[in-house]
Protein backbone atom coordinates (compact mmCIF):
# COMPACT_ATOMS: atom_id res chain seq x y z
CA UNK A 1 0.00 0.00 0.00
CA UNK A 2 1.61 3.38 -1.20
CA UNK A 3 1.81 6.19 1.66
CA UNK A 4 -1.62 8.25 0.47
CA UNK A 5 -3.23 4.66 0.97
CA UNK A 6 -1.98 4.22 4.11
CA UNK A 7 -2.93 8.04 5.01
CA UNK A 8 -6.64 7.50 3.70
CA UNK A 9 -6.93 4.34 5.48
CA UNK A 10 -5.70 6.21 9.23
CA UNK A 11 -8.21 9.07 8.24
CA UNK A 12 -11.06 6.26 7.92
CA UNK A 13 -10.28 4.79 10.87
CA UNK A 14 -10.11 7.97 13.01
CA UNK A 15 -13.46 9.24 11.74
CA UNK A 16 -14.84 5.35 12.32
CA UNK A 17 -13.26 6.04 15.70
CA UNK A 18 -15.06 9.77 16.29
CA UNK A 19 -18.45 7.97 15.35
CA UNK A 20 -17.66 5.44 18.02
CA UNK A 21 -16.88 7.47 20.83
CA UNK A 22 -20.00 9.92 19.83
CA UNK A 23 -22.26 7.32 20.06
CA UNK A 24 -21.36 5.38 22.96
CA UNK A 25 -20.94 9.30 24.74
CA UNK A 26 -24.47 9.67 23.83
CA UNK A 27 -25.48 6.24 24.97
CA UNK A 28 -23.73 6.92 28.15
CA UNK A 29 -25.58 10.03 28.63
CA UNK A 30 -29.00 8.70 27.82
CA UNK A 31 -28.45 6.31 31.05
CA UNK A 32 -26.80 9.33 33.25
CA UNK A 33 -29.03 12.11 33.24
CA UNK A 34 -30.42 12.97 36.65
CA UNK A 35 -33.53 11.29 37.70
CA UNK A 36 -37.05 13.08 36.32
CA UNK A 37 -38.68 11.71 39.36
CA UNK A 38 -37.53 12.23 42.61
CA UNK A 39 -38.19 10.61 45.74
CA UNK A 40 -40.44 12.90 47.37
CA UNK A 41 -42.56 13.11 44.44
CA UNK A 42 -46.21 11.31 45.09
CA UNK A 43 -47.59 8.76 42.89
CA UNK A 44 -50.74 8.65 44.53
CA UNK A 45 -53.91 6.81 45.58
CA UNK A 46 -55.27 3.81 43.05
CA UNK A 47 -56.74 4.13 40.61
CA UNK A 48 -53.84 6.51 39.70
CA UNK A 49 -53.02 4.84 35.93
CA UNK A 50 -55.01 7.04 33.01
CA UNK A 51 -57.85 7.28 34.71
CA UNK A 52 -58.16 8.76 38.41
CA UNK A 53 -60.65 8.69 40.92
CA UNK A 54 -63.87 10.49 39.83
CA UNK A 55 -62.92 11.19 35.84
CA UNK A 56 -65.90 8.28 35.01
CA UNK A 57 -67.51 11.63 35.21
CA UNK A 58 -65.95 13.13 32.08
CA UNK A 59 -66.31 9.98 30.16
CA UNK A 60 -70.03 9.78 31.09
CA UNK A 61 -70.42 13.29 29.81
CA UNK A 62 -68.57 12.99 26.08
CA UNK A 63 -71.17 9.80 26.32
CA UNK A 64 -74.35 11.41 26.67
CA UNK A 65 -72.91 14.32 24.61
CA UNK A 66 -72.40 12.21 20.97
CA UNK A 67 -73.99 9.26 20.03
CA UNK A 68 -70.91 8.72 18.58
CA UNK A 69 -69.16 8.05 22.00
CA UNK A 70 -72.36 6.59 23.00
CA UNK A 71 -72.39 3.87 20.28
CA UNK A 72 -68.74 2.68 21.10
CA UNK A 73 -69.20 2.78 24.85
CA UNK A 74 -71.81 -0.33 23.95
CA UNK A 75 -69.89 -2.07 21.97
CA UNK A 76 -67.13 -2.45 24.49
CA UNK A 77 -69.87 -3.34 26.90
CA UNK A 78 -71.11 -5.96 24.74
CA UNK A 79 -67.60 -7.21 24.15
CA UNK A 80 -66.96 -7.63 27.56
CA UNK A 81 -70.51 -9.57 28.17
CA UNK A 82 -68.79 -11.89 25.20
CA UNK A 83 -65.81 -12.28 27.30
CA UNK A 84 -67.40 -13.47 30.53
CA UNK A 85 -68.18 -16.92 29.77
CA UNK A 86 -64.39 -17.46 28.43
CA UNK A 87 -62.19 -19.42 29.79
CA UNK A 88 -58.92 -17.28 30.83
CA UNK A 89 -55.96 -17.26 28.42
CA UNK A 90 -53.28 -19.94 28.63
CA UNK A 91 -49.92 -19.82 29.01
CA UNK A 92 -49.43 -21.40 25.08
CA UNK A 93 -46.41 -20.49 22.72
CA UNK A 94 -46.75 -19.82 19.17
CA UNK A 95 -43.08 -20.51 18.08
CA UNK A 96 -40.70 -17.95 20.45
CA UNK A 97 -43.56 -16.14 21.12
CA UNK A 98 -46.17 -16.09 23.71
CA UNK A 99 -47.68 -12.76 22.41
CA UNK A 100 -50.69 -13.32 21.22
CA UNK A 101 -52.11 -14.59 24.59
CA UNK A 102 -50.20 -11.45 26.27
CA UNK A 103 -52.30 -9.12 23.79
CA UNK A 104 -55.55 -11.14 24.21
CA UNK A 105 -54.81 -10.63 27.74
CA UNK A 106 -54.03 -7.08 27.65
CA UNK A 107 -57.35 -6.43 25.68
CA UNK A 108 -59.70 -8.63 28.30
CA UNK A 109 -58.44 -6.56 31.04
CA UNK A 110 -58.57 -2.93 29.63
CA UNK A 111 -61.95 -3.83 28.77
CA UNK A 112 -63.27 -5.95 32.01
CA UNK A 113 -61.33 -2.93 33.79
CA UNK A 114 -63.14 0.13 31.80
CA UNK A 115 -66.95 -1.47 31.71
CA UNK A 116 -66.54 -1.71 35.61
CA UNK A 117 -65.25 1.61 36.53
CA UNK A 118 -67.94 2.87 34.62
CA UNK A 119 -70.84 0.25 35.21
CA UNK A 120 -69.82 -0.71 38.72
CA UNK A 121 -71.19 -4.38 37.93
CA UNK A 122 -69.87 -6.95 39.58
CA UNK A 123 -69.64 -9.14 36.81
CA UNK A 124 -67.11 -7.66 35.37
CA UNK A 125 -64.99 -7.03 38.37
CA UNK A 126 -65.18 -10.90 38.79
CA UNK A 127 -64.15 -12.14 35.34
CA UNK A 128 -61.32 -9.65 35.53
CA UNK A 129 -60.48 -10.71 39.08
CA UNK A 130 -60.48 -14.52 37.14
CA UNK A 131 -58.13 -13.22 34.49
CA UNK A 132 -55.36 -11.69 36.69
CA UNK A 133 -55.53 -14.51 38.96
CA UNK A 134 -54.89 -17.26 35.95
CA UNK A 135 -51.96 -15.01 34.60
CA UNK A 136 -50.59 -14.38 37.87
CA UNK A 137 -50.11 -18.20 38.14
CA UNK A 138 -47.73 -18.28 34.44
CA UNK A 139 -44.39 -20.07 35.17
CA UNK A 140 -43.14 -16.64 33.46
CA UNK A 141 -44.57 -14.21 31.30
CA UNK A 142 -41.73 -14.94 28.43
CA UNK A 143 -38.88 -13.17 29.21
CA UNK A 144 -36.82 -14.02 26.00
CA UNK A 145 -39.16 -12.35 23.98
CA UNK A 146 -39.61 -9.16 26.10
CA UNK A 147 -42.40 -7.77 24.13
CA UNK A 148 -44.56 -10.68 25.54
CA UNK A 149 -43.53 -9.54 29.12
CA UNK A 150 -44.31 -5.81 28.10
CA UNK A 151 -48.11 -6.34 27.09
CA UNK A 152 -48.75 -8.70 29.95
CA UNK A 153 -47.44 -6.20 32.75
CA UNK A 154 -49.16 -3.72 31.69
CA UNK A 155 -52.35 -5.81 31.41
CA UNK A 156 -52.04 -6.52 34.63
CA UNK A 157 -51.17 -3.10 35.90
CA UNK A 158 -54.69 -1.49 34.66
CA UNK A 159 -56.43 -4.47 36.08
CA UNK A 160 -54.79 -4.59 39.05
CA UNK A 161 -54.74 -0.40 39.44
CA UNK A 162 -58.10 0.03 38.57
CA UNK A 163 -59.95 -2.65 40.72
CA UNK A 164 -57.56 -2.29 43.46
CA UNK A 165 -59.60 -0.78 46.04
CA UNK A 166 -62.71 -3.33 45.41
CA UNK A 167 -59.94 -6.37 45.68
CA UNK A 168 -59.20 -8.47 48.56
CA UNK A 169 -55.83 -8.58 50.16
CA UNK A 170 -55.30 -12.37 48.71
CA UNK A 171 -55.84 -11.47 45.25
CA UNK A 172 -53.83 -8.18 45.49
CA UNK A 173 -50.86 -9.81 46.85
CA UNK A 174 -51.01 -12.42 43.97
CA UNK A 175 -51.09 -10.20 41.37
CA UNK A 176 -48.62 -7.62 42.75
CA UNK A 177 -45.97 -10.40 43.35
CA UNK A 178 -46.38 -11.39 39.70
CA UNK A 179 -46.08 -8.05 38.85
CA UNK A 180 -42.91 -7.77 40.69
CA UNK A 181 -41.60 -11.18 39.65
CA UNK A 182 -42.57 -11.25 36.39
CA UNK A 183 -42.36 -8.30 34.93
CA UNK A 184 -40.71 -5.71 36.27
CA UNK A 185 -37.70 -8.00 38.02
CA UNK A 186 -37.27 -9.58 34.58
CA UNK A 187 -36.26 -6.46 32.96
CA UNK A 188 -33.14 -5.40 35.26
CA UNK A 189 -31.49 -8.54 33.41
CA UNK A 190 -29.22 -7.46 31.02
CA UNK A 191 -29.99 -10.33 28.82
CA UNK A 192 -33.89 -8.98 28.50
CA UNK A 193 -33.15 -5.38 28.42
CA UNK A 194 -31.48 -4.60 24.97
CA UNK A 195 -35.21 -2.68 24.20
CA UNK A 196 -33.40 0.19 26.48
CA UNK A 197 -31.08 1.28 23.64
CA UNK A 198 -33.51 0.23 20.36
CA UNK A 199 -34.48 2.75 18.56
CA UNK A 200 -37.79 1.02 17.28
CA UNK A 201 -41.38 0.25 18.58
CA UNK A 202 -39.81 -2.75 20.94
CA UNK A 203 -38.28 0.35 23.18
CA UNK A 204 -41.59 2.23 23.04
CA UNK A 205 -44.12 -0.84 23.99
CA UNK A 206 -41.57 -1.96 26.60
CA UNK A 207 -40.96 1.23 28.28
CA UNK A 208 -45.01 1.49 27.98
CA UNK A 209 -45.35 -2.10 29.74
CA UNK A 210 -43.11 -1.57 32.72
CA UNK A 211 -43.40 1.83 33.59
CA UNK A 212 -47.65 0.66 33.50
CA UNK A 213 -46.33 -2.12 36.57
CA UNK A 214 -44.08 0.22 38.17
CA UNK A 215 -46.66 2.80 39.05
CA UNK A 216 -49.32 -0.26 39.59
CA UNK A 217 -47.07 -1.32 42.77
CA UNK A 218 -45.21 1.30 43.64
CA UNK A 219 -46.01 1.16 47.65
CA UNK A 220 -44.91 -2.18 47.72
CA UNK A 221 -40.81 -0.92 46.11
CA UNK A 222 -41.02 2.49 45.62
CA UNK A 223 -37.01 2.62 44.99
CA UNK A 224 -36.91 -0.20 42.20
CA UNK A 225 -40.80 1.73 40.87
CA UNK A 226 -39.72 4.77 40.66
CA UNK A 227 -36.26 3.92 39.02
CA UNK A 228 -37.65 2.32 36.14
CA UNK A 229 -40.18 5.29 35.29
CA UNK A 230 -37.15 7.32 35.37
CA UNK A 231 -35.47 4.66 33.19
CA UNK A 232 -38.04 4.53 30.96
CA UNK A 233 -38.24 8.28 30.83
CA UNK A 234 -34.23 8.53 29.49
CA UNK A 235 -34.28 5.64 27.37
CA UNK A 236 -38.00 6.67 25.16
CA UNK A 237 -36.19 9.30 24.14
CA UNK A 238 -34.42 7.17 21.40
CA UNK A 239 -37.49 5.81 19.41
CA UNK A 240 -39.07 9.14 20.01
CA UNK A 241 -36.26 11.21 18.01
CA UNK A 242 -37.16 8.90 15.06
CA UNK A 243 -39.90 10.75 14.18
CA UNK A 244 -37.75 13.52 13.15
CA UNK A 245 -38.31 16.11 11.48
CA UNK A 246 -42.04 15.89 10.25
CA UNK A 247 -43.59 12.97 11.60
CA UNK A 248 -43.05 10.66 9.14
CA UNK A 249 -42.30 7.09 11.11
CA UNK A 250 -39.59 4.95 9.77
CA UNK A 251 -40.91 1.39 10.51
CA UNK A 252 -44.09 2.18 8.15
CA UNK A 253 -47.99 1.79 8.86
CA UNK A 254 -48.29 -1.49 10.47
CA UNK A 255 -45.31 -0.33 13.20
CA UNK A 256 -47.02 3.18 14.03
CA UNK A 257 -50.13 1.55 14.86
CA UNK A 258 -47.65 -0.49 17.20
CA UNK A 259 -44.72 1.84 18.55
CA UNK A 260 -47.23 5.11 18.58
CA UNK A 261 -49.63 3.89 20.49
CA UNK A 262 -47.88 2.27 22.82
CA UNK A 263 -45.63 5.63 23.09
CA UNK A 264 -49.26 7.76 24.01
CA UNK A 265 -50.36 5.09 26.08
CA UNK A 266 -46.63 5.87 28.11
CA UNK A 267 -47.14 9.65 27.77
CA UNK A 268 -50.84 9.48 28.63
CA UNK A 269 -50.41 7.78 32.06
CA UNK A 270 -47.21 9.77 33.18
CA UNK A 271 -48.76 13.07 32.14
CA UNK A 272 -51.72 12.21 34.01
CA UNK A 273 -50.06 10.93 37.16
CA UNK A 274 -47.10 13.80 37.20
CA UNK A 275 -48.63 16.26 35.46
CA UNK A 276 -46.25 16.34 33.12
CA UNK A 277 -44.86 14.45 30.39
CA UNK A 278 -40.74 15.79 31.28
CA UNK A 279 -40.94 17.40 27.90
CA UNK A 280 -41.06 14.11 25.66
CA UNK A 281 -44.12 14.97 23.58
CA UNK A 282 -41.86 18.64 21.97
CA UNK A 283 -39.77 15.75 20.63
CA UNK A 284 -39.19 16.95 17.02
CA UNK A 285 -42.02 15.58 14.74
CA UNK A 286 -43.51 13.01 17.76
CA UNK A 287 -47.12 15.20 17.73
CA UNK A 288 -46.89 16.25 13.80
CA UNK A 289 -47.30 12.49 13.26
CA UNK A 290 -50.87 12.51 13.07
CA UNK A 291 -50.76 13.92 9.69
CA UNK A 292 -48.06 11.49 8.84
CA UNK A 293 -50.75 8.48 9.56
CA UNK A 294 -53.68 10.26 8.26
CA UNK A 295 -51.84 10.66 4.66
CA UNK A 296 -51.14 7.17 4.62
CA UNK A 297 -54.23 6.00 3.92
CA UNK A 298 -55.48 6.32 0.53
CA UNK A 299 -59.47 7.23 -0.64
CA UNK A 300 -59.95 3.15 -0.94
CA UNK A 301 -59.57 3.07 3.00
CA UNK A 302 -56.42 0.91 2.61
CA UNK A 303 -52.75 2.30 3.88
CA UNK A 304 -49.46 2.40 2.19
CA UNK A 305 -48.37 -0.26 3.66
CA UNK A 306 -44.42 -0.46 3.18
CA UNK A 307 -42.48 -2.69 4.98
CA UNK A 308 -43.88 -5.06 7.22
CA UNK A 309 -47.50 -3.79 7.18
CA UNK A 310 -50.49 -5.67 6.29
CA UNK A 311 -51.88 -5.17 2.97
CA UNK A 312 -55.75 -4.98 4.08
CA UNK A 313 -57.39 -2.09 5.21
CA UNK A 314 -56.39 -0.22 8.29
CA UNK A 315 -58.14 0.00 11.51
CA UNK A 316 -59.33 2.64 13.94
CA UNK A 317 -56.41 4.12 15.95
CA UNK A 318 -57.10 5.41 19.82
CA UNK A 319 -54.22 6.99 20.06
CA UNK A 320 -54.95 9.38 16.97
CA UNK A 321 -57.21 11.52 19.16
CA UNK A 322 -54.73 12.01 22.20
CA UNK A 323 -52.44 13.35 19.63
CA UNK A 324 -55.37 15.59 18.05
CA UNK A 325 -55.76 16.98 21.24
CA UNK A 326 -52.09 17.81 21.58
CA UNK A 327 -51.93 19.58 18.49
CA UNK A 328 -55.45 21.19 19.20
CA UNK A 329 -56.23 20.10 15.26
CA UNK A 330 -59.27 17.80 14.68
CA UNK A 331 -58.88 17.86 11.14
CA UNK A 332 -55.99 15.32 11.45
CA UNK A 333 -59.13 12.94 12.60
CA UNK A 334 -60.76 12.84 9.00
CA UNK A 335 -59.79 9.10 8.35
CA UNK A 336 -60.91 8.15 12.26
CA UNK A 337 -64.02 9.58 11.55
CA UNK A 338 -64.80 8.46 8.16
CA UNK A 339 -63.90 4.76 10.01
CA UNK A 340 -66.40 6.06 12.29
CA UNK A 341 -69.15 6.68 10.13
CA UNK A 342 -69.35 3.33 9.11
CA UNK A 343 -71.29 2.63 12.49
CA UNK A 344 -69.77 -0.82 12.18
CA UNK A 345 -68.86 -0.93 15.97
CA UNK A 346 -68.53 -4.08 16.75
CA UNK A 347 -65.49 -4.16 14.11
CA UNK A 348 -62.86 -2.04 16.55
CA UNK A 349 -63.31 -4.18 19.48
CA UNK A 350 -60.64 -6.89 18.62
CA UNK A 351 -57.93 -3.78 18.82
CA UNK A 352 -56.82 -4.12 22.80
CA UNK A 353 -56.39 -0.66 23.17
CA UNK A 354 -59.77 0.87 22.31
CA UNK A 355 -61.19 1.72 25.38
CA UNK A 356 -58.23 4.54 25.08
CA UNK A 357 -60.17 6.52 22.91
CA UNK A 358 -63.02 6.85 25.71
CA UNK A 359 -60.07 8.23 27.48
CA UNK A 360 -58.50 10.74 24.35
CA UNK A 361 -61.87 11.86 22.81
CA UNK A 362 -61.57 15.01 24.00
CA UNK A 363 -64.98 15.51 23.86
CA UNK A 364 -64.53 15.60 19.82
CA UNK A 365 -68.03 15.71 17.67
CA UNK A 366 -67.44 13.31 14.96
CA UNK A 367 -70.15 16.23 12.78
CA UNK A 368 -67.47 18.63 13.08
CA UNK A 369 -64.89 17.41 12.12
CA UNK A 370 -63.21 19.52 9.03
CA UNK A 371 -61.37 18.57 5.88
CA UNK A 372 -57.70 18.49 6.16
CA UNK A 373 -55.93 21.33 4.08
CA UNK A 374 -53.52 19.97 1.89
CA UNK A 375 -53.78 17.45 -0.68
CA UNK A 376 -50.00 16.77 -0.78
CA UNK A 377 -47.60 15.74 2.43
CA UNK A 378 -43.84 15.12 2.14
CA UNK A 379 -42.18 13.34 5.41
CA UNK A 380 -38.44 13.27 5.51
CA UNK A 381 -36.08 11.19 8.39
CA UNK A 382 -35.05 7.65 7.78
CA UNK A 383 -37.55 6.88 5.60
CA UNK A 384 -38.90 10.03 3.21
CA UNK A 385 -41.98 9.17 1.81
CA UNK A 386 -44.44 11.44 -0.41
CA UNK A 387 -48.09 11.58 -0.40
CA UNK A 388 -50.55 12.86 -2.53
CA UNK A 389 -54.05 13.13 -3.91
CA UNK A 390 -57.22 15.00 -5.68
CA UNK A 391 -59.29 15.02 -2.80
CA UNK A 392 -60.01 13.96 0.56
CA UNK A 393 -63.85 13.45 0.16
CA UNK A 394 -63.98 12.34 -3.56
CA UNK A 395 -63.67 8.23 -3.00
CA UNK A 396 -62.98 7.47 -6.99
CA UNK A 397 -59.56 10.29 -6.12
CA UNK A 398 -56.50 9.78 -7.08
CA UNK A 399 -54.22 8.57 -4.35
CA UNK A 400 -50.28 8.03 -4.80
CA UNK A 401 -47.73 7.38 -1.94
CA UNK A 402 -43.85 6.95 -2.72
CA UNK A 403 -41.34 6.36 -0.34
CA UNK A 404 -37.44 6.14 0.00
CA UNK A 405 -35.24 5.31 2.71
CA UNK A 406 -32.89 2.46 3.71
CA UNK A 407 -33.45 -1.49 3.57
CA UNK A 408 -31.35 -1.40 7.11
CA UNK A 409 -34.62 0.56 8.89
CA UNK A 410 -36.26 -1.81 11.07
CA UNK A 411 -38.84 -3.98 9.37
CA UNK A 412 -37.81 -2.07 6.02
CA UNK A 413 -37.63 -4.71 2.48
CA UNK A 414 -36.20 -3.35 -0.14
CA UNK A 415 -38.58 -0.94 -1.30
CA UNK A 416 -36.95 1.98 -2.17
CA UNK A 417 -38.67 4.14 -4.43
CA UNK A 418 -41.81 2.17 -4.20
CA UNK A 419 -45.46 3.38 -4.82
CA UNK A 420 -49.11 2.38 -4.23
CA UNK A 421 -51.75 4.19 -6.09
CA UNK A 422 -55.46 4.57 -5.94
CA UNK A 423 -58.29 5.60 -8.47
CA UNK A 424 -61.72 5.39 -9.29
CA UNK A 425 -62.17 3.06 -5.92
CA UNK A 426 -59.22 0.57 -6.90
CA UNK A 427 -55.49 0.05 -5.82
CA UNK A 428 -53.86 -0.33 -9.03
CA UNK A 429 -50.53 -0.05 -7.92
CA UNK A 430 -49.79 -2.06 -4.38
CA UNK A 431 -48.07 -3.82 -1.89
CA UNK A 432 -48.04 -7.52 -0.33
CA UNK A 433 -46.60 -6.43 2.76
CA UNK A 434 -45.50 -8.69 5.90
CA UNK A 435 -45.45 -11.89 5.56
CA UNK A 436 -46.30 -13.71 8.86
CA UNK A 437 -43.43 -14.66 10.79
CA UNK A 438 -44.00 -17.67 12.43
CA UNK A 439 -44.47 -18.91 8.34
CA UNK A 440 -40.71 -17.96 7.95
CA UNK A 441 -39.23 -19.00 11.66
CA UNK A 442 -40.73 -22.23 11.82
CA UNK A 443 -38.65 -23.00 8.80
CA UNK A 444 -35.88 -22.01 10.29
CA UNK A 445 -35.38 -18.44 8.51
CA UNK A 446 -33.67 -15.47 10.74
CA UNK A 447 -35.93 -12.99 9.19
CA UNK A 448 -34.64 -9.64 11.12
CA UNK A 449 -31.22 -9.16 10.05
CA UNK A 450 -30.51 -6.02 8.39
CA UNK A 451 -27.50 -7.07 7.25
CA UNK A 452 -26.45 -7.21 3.18
CA UNK A 453 -26.37 -11.15 3.34
CA UNK A 454 -28.92 -11.42 5.95
CA UNK A 455 -30.82 -14.40 5.50
CA UNK A 456 -34.00 -11.69 5.47
CA UNK A 457 -33.22 -11.18 1.91
CA UNK A 458 -33.61 -14.53 0.63
CA UNK A 459 -37.58 -14.07 1.46
CA UNK A 460 -39.08 -13.11 -1.58
CA UNK A 461 -41.67 -10.81 -0.51
CA UNK A 462 -39.19 -8.72 1.29
CA UNK A 463 -37.29 -8.47 -2.25
CA UNK A 464 -36.74 -5.47 -4.58
CA UNK A 465 -38.36 -7.94 -6.80
CA UNK A 466 -41.81 -7.78 -5.34
CA UNK A 467 -42.28 -4.09 -5.25
CA UNK A 468 -42.89 -1.13 -7.67
CA UNK A 469 -39.45 -1.16 -8.19
CA UNK A 470 -36.56 -0.98 -11.27
CA UNK A 471 -35.33 -4.64 -11.44
CA UNK A 472 -32.21 -4.42 -13.77
CA UNK A 473 -31.37 -7.65 -15.02
CA UNK A 474 -27.97 -8.33 -16.84
CA UNK A 475 -27.62 -11.53 -19.21
CA UNK A 476 -23.81 -12.17 -20.21
CA UNK A 477 -23.41 -14.03 -23.88
CA UNK A 478 -20.07 -15.92 -24.40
Amino acid sequence: MNISGRLLQRKCFSSALIVLLLQCSVTANLFSQADSIAPTESFGDHPRILLLEGEERNVRNNIAADPVWEQMHKAILAECDNILPQPPVERIKIGRRLLGKSREALRRLFFLSYAYRMTQEKKYFDRAEKEMLAISAFSDWNPSHFLDVAEMTMALSIGYDWLYKDLSAASRAVIKTAIIQKGLTPSLDPKNNGWLRAEHNWNQVCNAGMTYGAMAVYEDDPALCRSIVNRAIRSVVKPMQEYAPDGAYPEGYGYWGYGTSFNVMFLSAVEKRFGRDFGLSKSPGFLQTAVFLENMTGPTGRPFNYSDAGEKGGGLQPAMFWLASRLHDPSVLWVECDRLRENNFSAFVNDRLLPGIMLWNDGAKMNTITVPKNLVWVGHGRTPVALMRTSWTDTSAIFVGMKGGSASVNHAHMDIGSFVMDAEGVRWAMDFGAQNYESLESKGLQIFGRTQDAQRWTVFRYTNQVHNTLTVTISISW
